[in-house]
């Protein structure tokens, strides 16, 4: 003969469930979170020495075509001229300094993915080498 549960064992179970489930949120939200550890000075991590752009780096044809590689496989669909209009800014990089546009590349920016896990740290050197150039068509 199988056992039924009353009305009032499912109340009760239900009731349990409800509490365990609360303590649970409660634990969790008194948690703090783990601190982000600090970035070093130029907003490089620790293991991520911040860059130099020597003069003939930057006018490397090699490392520009790379640059261009990675630029017409990622960054054109959100920063190039035909991308959609309001989705990302169109770059324009100008004076801007290669170890920032680094920082960028690598760590990301409001919404902005980081790159640094998708590319190599070759990669992101050559696609801002490609930003930089004369030859930077976005």
């Amino acid at each position: 003969m199988p056992i039924r549960p009353t009305v009032a064992t499912l109340k009760l179970a239900v009731c349990l469930a409800a509490t365990l489930a609360m303590a649970s949120l409660l634990v969790h939200a008194q948690t703090p979170p783990a601190p982000a550890p600090a970035p070093a000075p130029g907003g490089a991590e620790p293991d991520e020495p911040v860059p130099t752009f020597a003069a003939a780096f930057l006018q490397d044809a090699k490392v520009q075509a790379a640059g261009r590689e990675v630029w017409q496989q990622q960054c054109r669909h959100c920063h190039g001229n035909s991308a959609y209009p309001g989705k990302a800014p169109k770059l324009s990089p100008g004076s801007l300094d290669p170890v920032y546009i680094f920082d960028r590349v690598t760590y990301g920016f409001k919404g902005m993915p980081a790159w640094r896990h998708v590319f190599t740290r070759e990669q992101r050197l050559s696609v801002v080498v490609y930003i930089k150039s004369e030859g930077f068509s976005p």
